[in-house]
């Protein structure tokens, strides 16, 4: 079945039970569950046609709420590469970052993959998205922040895992003071607030990412800083003064209380973007250390996680810069079929492709230049890339990358003024998957500074069918 065509079967199917039974929000039924049994199934799925970027405006002069951006991302349609619907949120200045679903490869057979949740990291506010017409998004729902500090204290809401009960887990960086270590939000499945998910915050410095493999019991996350260090901009008078994490944290997932943590010392200086291997047997994965320009590999060696650097990124000498520029690996993923890792160094401008059969050893396989300071910024289409490359998001048969370059607006402001003053570019790199290597598609450019409202920031990317960062499985 074409991707056309499933899109069409899923969101008829689902108008129709919706209509005609009374079913649990999200619910799965035949028709409609956009998810997948195993990681190899997922692999096979038809090749995406339509993509979900958040755009922003904080920072940016424009005085307009950020939106979801519809992409139409089939080759074949004469409106390839363009934004094709834009959802407006009902309020200025959520800074939409991060974003996912209520349904992934643990709920495979129970409910359907149709509602985004869209947190506003600086806003603190949770927006409930319709997918049931992939093409138009509809608002569903919005969690005010006032109700989420009432009832948990927690504010600055940042990764979305849906579980395999229904339930929805955010990780949420800081308290209603901006101060760490933040915690877990809890929403159930018809998304009203549950509480704090976890039991306790002991041995917790800060928050950020968050990875769960339920076959061992276990979750990892990491940490970024709080949001009253970050919201100002990059200072390296705050790493200095130890504001910033260093920290993986390894969860007992049914106590959900931290077990074991792992300091990773000055090359392991904010560890961002965490991931597991989508095998659910597997207890390897990999963290980014932005600021250090390591990526470590870890894994469970008897009773204990233990983690060890596996790449370094040397730093590089900018002019106007006063210390030598990192790389700043910023984002991560893995292939479906645990075969190969990609990373952006934002800074730097170059993303990586290694392979990682031997997780212990990855061997880099390819290299591409999108941007950064070290003056090796392409040009798509006319147009010459204005940022480092920032987000990343693999399509499901691992031969596309998309990336977006903001980060977050005030170092964004920082480090390239340019992205706040012209908007974001996403791009794609197509991927050799037998033998590596990448290539930018140049014929793929999305310039969010052409938008109706003005120049946007673009940050998270989604696909209807799912991609390599929301699912996990059971």
């Amino acid at each position: 079945m074409d991707r056309r065509k499933f899109l069409e079967r899923s969101a008829a199917g689902a108008l129709a039970l919706s209509a005609g039974r009374n079913f649990a929000v999200g619910s799965a039924s035949s028709d409609d569950e956009r998810t997948f049994a195993t990681p190899a199934e997922a692999s096979k799925a038809p090749r995406e046609t339509l993509g979900y970027v958040v755009g922003l405006y904080a920072g940016t002069g424009v005085n307009k709420p950020d939106y979801l951006a519809t992409i139409d991302l089939d080759p074949n349609s004469k409106s390839y590469s363009q934004v094709v619907h834009r959802l407006p949120m009902p309020n200025i200045g959520d800074e939409l970052h991060h974003f996912g679903w209520n349904a992934c490869g643990s709920c495979h057979g129970a409910r359907a993959r149709r509602y985004l949740v869209v947190p506003g990291l600086v806003s603190g506010r949770i927006h409930i998205i319709d997918t049931i017409d992939p093409k138009q998004p509809k608002l569903h729902k919005v969690i005010e922040p006032e109700q989420i500090v009432k009832k948990t204290s927690l504010t600055a809401p940042h990764t979305v895992h849906c579980l395999a009960d229904g339930t929805i887990v955010i990780s949420m960086l800081g308290d209603d003071k901006l101060e760490g270590p933040g915690g877990f939000l809890q929403l159930d499945e018809n998304f009203e607030i549950a509480g704090r998910w976890e039991s306790s915050t002991k041995g917790m410095n800060y928050n950020y990412d968050f990875w769960y493999q339920p076959r061992h019991d276990v979750m990892v996350s990491s940490e970024w800083a709080a949001p009253k260090t970050t919201r100002p901009g990059f200072s390296l008078d705050d790493v200095k003064a130890g504001k910033y994490g260093r920290h993986l944290h390894f969860w007992n997932w049914s106590e959900r209380k931290i077990d074991q943590s792992i300091d990773l010392g000055e090359k392991g200086l904010i560890p961002l973007e965490v991931r597991f291997h989508h095998d659910p047997s597997s207890t390897h994965g990999f963290v980014g250390a932005a600021l250090s320009s390591v990526m470590w590999h870890f894994h469970k060696d008897g009773s204990a996680w233990k983690a060890e650097p596996v790449i370094e990124v040397e730093p590089k000498e900018v002019k106007g810069f006063d210390f030598p520029v990192p790389g700043l690996i910023s984002d991560l993923v893995v292939s479906m079929d645990d075969r190969w890792l990609y990373f952006s160094n934002w800074l730097h401008g170059d993303i990586r492709q290694y392979d990682i059969s031997n997780p212990a050893r990855p061997v880099l396989k390819g290299q591409v230049w999108v941007g950064g300071l070290l003056g090796n910024a392409p040009e798509i289409r006319g147009t010459r890339a204005r940022g480092g490359p920032q987000m990343l998001q693999l399509s499901l048969d691992g031969k596309r990358l998309y990336v977006t370059d903001s980060l977050f607006s005030s170092w964004d402001n920082q480090f390239y003024p340019a992205v706040g003053k012209q908007g974001s570019l996403m791009l794609q790199v197509d991927i050799d998957t037998e033998n590596g290597g990448l290539k930018l598609n140049d014929r793929f450019l999305v310039d969010f500074g052409k938008e109706p409202g003005g120049p946007a920031r673009a940050h998270e990317m989604r696909f209807p069918s799912g991609d390599v960062t929301s699912d996990i499985w059971s």
